[in-house]
């Protein structure tokens, strides 16, 4: 049964301080649920109304009504079931030659779509700023499409990280290198700003190199592009050439 108790504890989990208080956080819909079991994820509970028909023996699966659904789910039009996860440890891995660095991403929908871009292109790990959006916010991991599952997300002061990083630190801006006639290095960490103000002063003065992604179109209007459609044409040169 869905108590009281357990919707307001579910209710609660669209903000980062209730996340942390309860070290719970939520994944909706069967498609993404299905996978968690196979990537390190523990399930305390899944809330249904179309309970799943996979192998989840030791999850317990409460059969809910489509109004509780509507009162638990933090979608507009709501899916098949919530499943409530224990929020995991952040730990760094080894760096991989290609790593994102996102330096105070705060639209959650540009997080969960650059997660997924990196999933697309087997990006295992992105480096954030302490103040970039959380991974674990709901509509982060809705855009994310499952892929928050498969690529590790790390918060850690970034001015630290980018001293200490073996890759090259390529930051991107409006004057830099033409990104179709620039040679990526081997190891790089593509390092993209917030989407209102760019990347930090005190990020940019740690960068080795910059690069720009150039205008074709005669139109002014369009004075840059949004952060996540830059990091695909970003990652689609450097794969397409240069790995």
């Amino acid at each position: 049964m869905l108590t009281a108790h357990t919707i307001k504890i579910l209710q609660s989990l669209d903000k980062k301080k209730f996340r942390q208080k309860h070290q719970l956080f939520v994944v909706e819909g069967n498609k993404i649920i299905r996978e968690l079991p196979n990537s390190g994820y523990k399930i305390n509970e899944i809330f249904s109304i179309n309970p799943i028909d996979s192998n989840l023996p030791h999850i317990p699966i409460t059969t809910i009504t489509e109004r509780d659904l509507n009162k638990i789910s933090f979608l507009q039009h709501p899916r098949d079931s919530v499943a409530l996860c224990v929020l995991p440890v952040s730990e760094m891995k080894p760096e991989p030659p290609v790593q994102l660095v996102l330096d105070g991403i705060q639209d959650p929908g540009n997080m969960g779509t650059i997660i997924r871009l990196a999933d697309w292109f087997g990006i295992s790990q992105i480096i954030c700023s302490e103040d970039t959006a959380d991974v674990y916010n709901p509509k982060v991991i809705q855009a994310s499409m499952g892929s928050f599952a498969r690529v590790n997300v790390v918060y850690t002061p970034l001015q630290e990280f980018l001293n200490q990083t073996s890759n090259v630190n390529l930051g991107t801006d409006m004057n830099g290198h033409n990104l179709y006639d620039f040679r990526f290095p081997e190891r790089v960490n593509i390092i993209m700003g917030n989407e209102g103000s760019g990347i930090r002063p005190e990020t940019e003065e740690l960068l080795q190199d910059v690069i720009t992604i150039p205008r074709f179109g005669n139109s002014q209007a369009t004075e840059s592009l949004n952060v996540s459609m830059a990091a695909g044409i970003i990652l689609g040169q450097l794969f397409a050439h240069h790995r």
